[in-house]
């Protein structure tokens, strides 16, 4: 019997969890926290909450029995992507990686600054205004911090109560802290633009899931400069890259059409019905 491990947290992973089941392939899903543990939508699957190094994901696929880890973590996730491709060399597991579209070469614009790391963000933003809307997350806040001396910083970030604690422990306030959980849409953005007063948003490139566009549009029509933190390399071989739910499809389907897998019957079924 097949099982499928996927590596989730962010919406890329419910569709393929989806199209897992109508193929009625058995899965876990894998999400670092109990907070993605309870945005998963999972039906049939299994969920697994936990941060796991190589050595753990390397148990975690003996046990299940995995043949297959589909790695559909965030773009900016590299440390446990890192984890997961090495988990899957130990056992002789088949990985591949879920790259969603990218939207960085849709909108260019004098006040769009594109730069590759978060101490390059940093030294843009000290040379603009001092309020700075940060809609990076809470991973990384205490860089942050430390790369904007002297800048009064709003950050936007989920709203939960480990991560309120965190942004408090680091000095910041109510006035500092939105805790929202998006995407948000333009409109929605505009407004919140227009109630923060940002001087610079800085911001991170996740696509259409994480309304990329809908983020900086709104600024540059306001005319607030954006930075942009750009998506790191993947550190696997690109021949192991899924671009896209349709890349993920034509996988799935070349996977179910082995003859080891039972489940692909059971797909042709569906589909003809």
């Amino acid at each position: 019997m097949n099982h499928v491990l996927v590596l989730g947290g962010t919406s890329d992973a419910t569709p393929i969890c989806d199209q897992l089941e109508m193929a009625a392939v058995p899965y876990t899903l894998s999400v670092a926290t109990e907070a993605g543990a309870r945005l998963a939508q999972v039906r049939n699957g299994k969920v697994a909450c936990g941060r796991l190094d190589a050595g753990q994901l390397a148990e975690l696929l003996a046990s299940r029995q995995v043949n297959w880890l589909v790695d559909a973590t965030h773009p900016y996730a590299q440390e446990v992507s890192r984890n997961a491709w090495q988990a899957c060399q130990q056992t002789g597991v088949a990985y591949s990686r879920y790259r969603r579209p990218s939207q960085l070469d849709c909108v260019t614009h004098p006040l769009l600054h594109k730069v590759e790391s978060i101490e390059d963000a940093c030294a843009v933003a000290r040379e603009l205004g001092p309020r700075v809307l940060l809609t990076t997350g809470s991973k990384d806040l205490a860089r942050w911090q430390a790369g904007l001396p002297g800048k009064t910083w709003l950050v936007r970030v989920l709203p939960v109560a480990s991560v309120i604690a965190q942004c408090e422990q680091l000095g910041l306030g109510p006035g500092n802290i939105f805790a929202l959980k998006g995407p948000f849409d333009a409109a929605f953005n505009q407004a919140f633009y227009q109630f923060c007063s940002p001087d610079v948003v800085i911001t991170k490139e996740s696509g259409i899931q994480g309304g990329y566009l809908d983020k900086i549009v709104p600024a540059l029509q306001a005319s607030i400069p954006c930075i942009v933190v750009t998506r790191p390399r993947e550190n696997v071989p690109e021949a192991l890259v899924l671009d896209g739910p349709e890349a993920f499809t034509r996988k799935l389907q070349a996977w179910l059409s082995l003859p080891v897998n039972p489940q692909y019957s059971a797909l042709i079924s569906r589909r003809t019905v």
